[in-house]
């Protein structure tokens, strides 16, 4: 197995909510020029734009991907492209497409090149109705129903594929619900968890598209950076999983959120307006066992449901103020 140290990175999808903040995050790690961002739209951001290089590529097409490989010696990847659940159920040929022929080009890139390493996210989404909904074990029934838990679970099992035929350093973790107050979340179940927080400070009411009592497990963008690179820094031999690392931080009901933004905005009302994306969430954990990603390269985070609403309501308040949300 290639054991190499990380030096090149190259993101892809890095004008997403992930990883948009994570290219950054790796800039102050690594140096600025040594990470370079991709993606298929123009950084929202000046920061993003303006930290490092930046290169409009398509996953799909290995030319392209080639090109700044070579340009940029590169020798890790942070695969962050993706097709998201909502977008995928209404899009489900474009998600495969993006989600798995954009993986299986990206992976072969890295065995051509000999790679150190390639991050492959997965998401809580690999998981199904038949799988236990209470402290979801890491390794349990995988039988998604949506085009995104599809791609993501065949995504784990490519990964581990080519960790174990061509000795390529592959490495996922399992996101749950991602919440960050920079950038706006692209069309996934978990969104109203975000939406909720800029809408409270905006309006100070929301309506939400799932139940009150509605319960899925949940992190706050700076646990959520800090396990990818941390799974992505970890000592190889450690290591028994792969692809599939639960990762958890907190978990919470719709109406347990909007509670807690209560405590800081008294005023604030939330009506609750399930839609399509209940059956979605109803098929997805409520917490999960995080136990191997603890154990194997010391996973723990940071914040819990207060912490995160006291960060979140005084970055987006001052935001507001200045006239900025």
């Amino acid at each position: 197995m290639n054991t190499r140290e990380m030096k090149r990175i190259l993101v892809t999808g890095a004008v997403g909510q992930i990883g948009s903040e994570l290219t950054l995050e790796l800039r102050r790690k690594y140096g600025a020029d040594n990470v370079v961002a991709t993606g298929r739209k123009t950084p929202p951001s000046e920061a993003l734009k303006n930290s490092g290089p930046f290169y409009f590529i398509d996953v799909n097409q290995r030319e392209s991907i080639v090109e700044v490989v070579k340009k940029h010696d590169i020798d890790t990847i942070y695969h962050m492209a993706a097709i998201l659940s909502v977008v995928g159920e209404q899009n489900p040929q474009l998600a495969w497409h993006v989600n798995m022929d954009g993986l299986y080009m990206v992976l072969e890139v890295a065995r051509e090149f000999n790679m150190a390493r390639v991050i492959v996210p997965s998401s809580i989404a690999a998981f199904g109705p038949e799988t236990p909904r209470d402290r979801t074990p890491n390794d349990t029934i995988l039988k998604p129903r949506t085009m995104y838990g599809v791609t993501k679970v065949a995504g784990e099992l490519l990964g581990d594929y080519y960790f174990r035929k061509y000795g390529l350093d592959c490495r996922g973790l399992r996101y749950p619900g991602i919440i960050s107050h920079e950038t706006l979340p692209g069309g996934g179940t978990t969104d109203y968890a975000v939406a909720i927080y800029y809408e409270a400070v905006k309006q100070q009411r929301y309506a939400c598209f799932v139940r009150e009592d509605t319960r899925l497990p949940m992190m706050y963008m700076p646990d959520c950076i800090k396990a990818t690179i941390d799974l992505a820094e970890a000592e190889p031999g450690k290591l028994k999983h792969h692809c599939d690392f639960n990762v958890g931080a907190m978990s919470f009901s719709a109406g347990e959120l909007a509670a807690s933004i209560r405590k800081h905005i008294p005023g604030f009302t939330c009506t609750y307006q399930p839609d399509f994306r209940q059956q979605i969430a109803d098929s997805w954990p409520m917490s999960l066992d995080d136990t191997a990603a603890r154990e194997e390269w010391g996973w723990k985070p940071a914040y819990d449901l207060e912490a995160m609403t006291r960060d979140m309501l005084d970055v987006l308040g001052r935001r507001h103020r200045e006239g900025g949300l």
